[in-house]
């Protein structure tokens, strides 16, 4: 069980949805490749990855949001292994669990069976394809995933690009009855016409 460090106050708020964060890990991992705590994800010892999950979180809503709840329990290695493929890094798991897992219920156990239920729905269009088109822009990004996607709108789909334009993550928005919903404007991120380039790792 890989030590977490709090990084932030405890906040006890309630829960008004959910925001799935998935990493884009050529990007992530683009200088990453020889650290030895991203061995497993970006080695590429373990297979190579696209979207990965960062984490679920549950945001309040109203400026604020739920981190570090008291925990009573810890996720066992059995229970972080058995989630690897869905984010390949234990000490990442860990502190999601931490920071904020444990605002959402008692057992690790249920934050990520949650998690993985979510993971396992989606549907991902080509990426390799779409990172080559020319001219691309946040709106094609989260035209292909709700195309790929039934129930999914453009405006459920949240992106993070860095300083120079690249794709970091995709913020997928869920109301308190973990169907999608429209994110408010910080998790929307860009505008649809936004220029958006996607790394592939090669």
């Amino acid at each position: 069980m890989p030590a977490v460090k709090r990084d932030g106050p405890v906040r006890q708020v309630p829960i008004a949805g959910y925001t799935l964060a998935l990493s884009w890990s050529p990007e992530y991992c683009r200088g990453r490749e020889t650290r030895a705590s991203d061995r497993r994800q970006c080695s590429g010892k373990s297979g190579r990855f696209g979207f990965v999950v960062h984490g679920l979180w549950p945001p309040e809503g109203r400026g604020t949001w739920p981190q570090w709840c008291p925990a009573t329990s810890q996720p066992s290695s059995p229970e972080l292994a058995r989630n690897l493929c869905m984010t390949p890094s234990a000490g990442l798991l860990a502190h999601e669990w931490a920071k904020h897992g444990s605002c959402m219920t008692r057992r690790p156990e249920n934050y990520f069976k949650v998690t993985r239920i979510l993971w396992n729905s989606l549907r991902w269009p080509d990426f390799d394809r779409i990172a080559r088109s020319e001219d691309l822009t946040a709106g094609d990004i989260r035209e292909a995933f709700t195309q790929a996607n039934r129930y999914w709108e453009p405006e459920h789909v949240g992106l993070v690009l860095n300083e120079r334009g690249w794709l970091k993550e995709m913020r997928l928005c869920y109301g308190k009855d973990f169907m999608p919903a429209k994110c408010d404007k910080q998790r929307f991120g860009p505008a649809d016409s936004a220029p958006v380039k996607v790394w592939r790792g090669l």
